[in-house]
């Protein structure tokens, strides 16, 4: 059985010398479970083919949140999809379909994948994960534009805000601006997964918050992406100026123009003790 607290801290640093733009989905980050020859079987293969069908098909039409199950006991498989909350519905298809094409290239012999792409993240196990909220992340941060500490403690203030009230959000998706005098203005947003209760999503944000506080430190820009709640930062408009709501609760198509940003990735890891 699973107790309450955390065992281990896993800590890893990477540098990425590429840039990376606001309106391009790029992959972020991949986890897939040891490999397991029996994830070839013809049980387990089928599932998870009807599984990708289902969440390619839906995901569009449930304003960028659907999971499901297919199979029975044998080979049964659990998955979702969550896109961030202001893409368009043109968007979260595509990145749903991106989010699979890894997923098969990477893990093959996979039973459990977590995939972040900007736009969208994909998970599936062999497991039933749905509604437990867990507070793995990876943080993606500028490491050369700083920032003067009293708008960083401006901002930290504005994402701690956000972290509160998302919660009553129908999407529990939010965004909010801060405006900095000269400085400009500072733009933050927050995402908890839909199968999460609010109270767990508030957990899960605080967590990152408080977890990544010290590395972000006084940067300009950073994005945090985790396998139940995500947060973004940044001191221009990153996220699409649209709604995501349209009638019968199908997602607006958008457009939209980035700015190329170089990132630092850290990735930590909670590990449940069994």
């Amino acid at each position: 059985m699973k107790t309450s607290h955390f065992a281990t801290l896993l800590f890893y640093l990477l540098t990425l010398s590429v840039p990376c733009y606001t309106d391009t989905n790029i992959q972020t980050s991949l986890q897939c479970s040891e490999a397991d020859e029996s994830a070839l079987e013809m049980a387990f293969q089928t599932n998870l083919r009807n599984l990708f069908d289902s969440l390619v098909s839906n995901v569009p039409l449930q304003q960028g949140f659907y999971k499901t199950r297919t199979g029975k006991k044998s080979g049964r498989v659990y998955g979702l999809i969550q896109c961030r909350g202001d893409v368009s519905a043109d968007h979260c298809s595509n990145c749903t379909k991106n989010s699979i094409t890894v997923a098969l290239e990477k893990c093959p012999k996979s039973k459990e994948v977590l995939v972040w792409f900007r736009w969208c993240f994909l998970r599936y196990s062999d497991s039933d994960f749905f509604g437990v909220m867990e507070q793995t992340s990876i943080v993606l941060t500028n490491d050369t534009d700083f920032d003067d500490p009293s708008v960083v403690s401006k901002g930290l203030d504005l994402m701690n805000g956000l972290t509160f009230s998302v919660q009553n959000q129908p999407l529990v998706f939010q965004t909010a601006e801060l405006d900095v005098g000269p400085s400009g203005k500072r733009y933050g947003m927050v995402q908890c997964n839909r199968d999460i209760s609010r109270s767990d999503c508030v957990k899960c944000l605080e967590s990152q918050l408080g977890a990544f506080r010290m590395m972000v430190g006084t940067k300009r820009g950073w994005e945090v992406y985790g396998s139940s709640c995500f947060m973004w930062y940044h001191d221009y408009q990153f996220y699409f100026n649209i709604s995501t709501i349209a009638s019968a609760g199908v997602m607006r198509p958008s457009s939209h123009k980035g700015t190329a940003i170089g990132l630092i990735i850290a990735v930590i890891a909670f590990l449940m003790v069994l």
